[in-house]
């Protein structure tokens, strides 16, 4: 019998030195190989190449765990170039869970020798900055500190520091002051309707606080008792995706045991305002499903909640001031195809006075934000984040929204080369409008 015609329930013998040794190999055989998933795969859309489409990158994986082909820069170079956006796994009519493939096998590349190497300064700031919230917060001080002083253009210097660092440096949008931290609880307005916890996230809270301020009073004003607890941590997903699996479980037993499922009180929901931060908790009672905590976990994941999700499931407060606005919709990869959330926010900005809606042609489609992908592969990056730029402003709106911390910095950064003026939201921030919201 070949490898060809293994029933789905076989597992092949795959040697411990191949990195294909970490997927079970009936994922593999679960693909039919219809191409269904081509015309959602943003680098198939770019590439047009078969090795860059989802289809070609399980058929070289698969070759690889069977040891018909080597582990060479072609190999990682098709391998690396994916998201993860998951896109095709919304397509694929065959339900292929194409992250359950190349996650384990990019991890499997990386035990093996085999990872694609990173600037040294992007490899320290993964590891020893963006997981950490405080770390975020103190790294991104100096250049709040020149924009209140009006000196922002002495930031431009940075234009003489190595190549990585002004990558990272070029993501960033206009600093303010960071308003501080939320109160450790925040009562609800009015008869309480739910008990939850807020996680504020390790980027988000340095670079969008003022999303984090919103999200709380959009809680406060339909009902929520909201506790924001000092010991969580990062979601992990990072370290997760990064291959670094012992620091993301301490950080998955430091949130479970935050939000109160280690034998405290547990809440109504555990709310995330960040798609790639919602779709890694969710995950915890899978991911760690095997574990001392995989109990714990799993009620964990079971209360994870996006905060349109979260809103939307408890029926919001109609919100009564005008947002006159003209916004189109950006779908986050890891709210509509990590989360299969699309509609709960389009429900929400439908109950603001005042916006109109715009239909956004290809929102499903990744702006190339991607996590870290940005600054791992920022040509193809910046390709996919000009294309998103372009489609937007051809709706003719004022404004576009998206529910993600990376597709705010990615989309910020590409639509305002051309627009200055145009403006970047997350729904909470316009909901919290609608709802009178105002400083913290």
């Amino acid at each position: 019998m070949t490898a060809a015609t293994l029933p789905r329930t076989s597992l092949a013998i795959v040697p411990p030195d191949n990195p294909g040794h970490e997927v079970p190999y009936h994922r593999y055989l679960d693909c039919i190989h219809c191409g269904l998933c081509l015309s959602a795969c943003p680098t198939y859309e770019m590439l047009g190449t078969e090795m860059d489409g989802p289809r070609g990158r399980i058929y070289l994986m698969r070759a690889v765990t069977d040891g018909r082909l080597a582990v060479d820069d072609a190999v990682r170079t098709h391998l690396d170039l994916c998201l993860d956006c998951r896109a095709c796994e919304t397509a694929c009519p065959s339900g292929v869970k194409y992250h359950e493939i190349l996650e384990p096998f990019r991890a499997g590349l990386a035990k093996s020798g085999s990872p694609t190497p990173l600037p040294w300064v992007q490899r320290w700031a993964m590891r020893w900055v963006l997981p950490f919230r405080e770390r975020n917060r103190l790294s991104l001080a100096p250049l709040r500190l020149l924009n209140r002083l009006g000196l922002g253009r002495v930031a431009s210097l940075v234009r003489f520091l190595p190549k990585s660092v002004r990558a990272m440096h070029e993501t960033l949008p206009s600093l303010s002051r960071h308003p501080g931290k939320l109160p450790e609880f925040l009562p609800a307005i009015g008869t309480r309707r739910a008990r939850v916890v807020l996680l504020v996230g390790c980027v988000a809270d340095a670079v969008y606080p003022e999303t984090n301020w919103a999200t709380a009073r959009v809680l406060q004003k339909n009902g929520c008792d909201v506790f924001v607890p000092r010991a969580q941590e990062c979601c992990g997903a990072l370290d997760y995706h990064g291959q670094n699996e012992s620091r993301a479980e301490k950080f998955a037993r430091a949130n479970i045991a935050a939000c109160g499922f280690a034998g405290g009180e547990e809440p109504d929901a555990v709310i995330s305002n960040a798609a790639g931060c919602g779709a890694m908790l969710k995950e915890y009672g899978q991911i760690y499903g095997n574990t001392d905590f995989a109990d714990s976990a799993r009620r964990f994941s079971a209360r994870v909640r996006d905060i349109s999700e979260f809103l939307i499931q408890l029926g919001p407060i109609p919100p009564t001031r005008p947002v006159p606005l003209r916004a189109a919709y950006h779908d986050a990869c890891h709210l509509r195809h990590g989360q299969n959330i699309f509609v709960e926010p389009r429900k929400l900005l439908a109950q603001i006075p005042g916006l109109t809606l715009i239909p956004l042609p290809e929102s499903e489609l990744c702006c190339g934000a991607a996590g870290s992908y940005n600054l791992t592969q920022p040509e193809m990056a910046g390709r996919l984040g000009d294309r998103k730029a372009e489609r937007i402003l051809a709706t003719g709106a004022e404004a576009v929204v998206a529910g993600n911390v990376g597709c705010l910095l990615q989309i910020t950064k590409h639509i305002r080369q051309t627009r200055p003026d145009f403006q970047v939201f997350h729904p909470i921030d316009l909901l919290d409008r609608a709802y009178g919201g105002g400083g913290p």
